[in-house]
């Protein structure tokens, strides 16, 4: 089965539409009361891998509806018009996600240049899983 769009050609469009944050920046922004890292990645993830220091999680699958404040799944800290840096393992469904969140009208929402794996390649501070996320 050929399909009409691959999920390359989808990554690379998205890429061309939104803000990336190099890691450098990234690490800078690290307790910024104005900015929030968005952990999208599935649970298993993120008890398997840890994650960023006080990084929201926020499963991909409920992202949108956690956004939109007509949702009833609505989560507070989504309209508190802080910058919302968005990361998975590779970048690839952070892209996705923050095209997404962005033709939905979310202002200040970027993601992570090259995910976790890239931040932990890095030797950027991580943490275990916080069970309140």
């Amino acid at each position: 089965m050929k399909l009409k769009i691959g999920y390359q050609e989808l990554i690379t469009s998205a890429m061309a539409q939104i803000e990336t944050v190099p890691l450098e920046e990234a690490q800078q922004l690290l307790g910024d009361p104005n900015t929030v890292f968005v952990d999208i990645r599935d649970v298993r993830e993120l008890e398997r891998e840890g994650m960023i220091p006080n990084a929201l999680h926020a499963p991909r699958g409920m992202l949108e509806f956690w956004v939109d404040p007509d949702s009833p799944y609505f989560k507070p800290i989504f309209g508190e018009g802080k910058r919302l840096i968005l990361y998975c393992a590779s970048a690839w469904r952070s892209a996705l996600a923050t095209e997404t969140l962005q033709k939905m009208g979310l202002p200040e929402v970027c993601h992570l240049e090259g995910g976790f794996t890239a931040w932990k390649k890095a030797d950027l501070p991580t943490q275990e899983k916080n069970h309140q996320n």
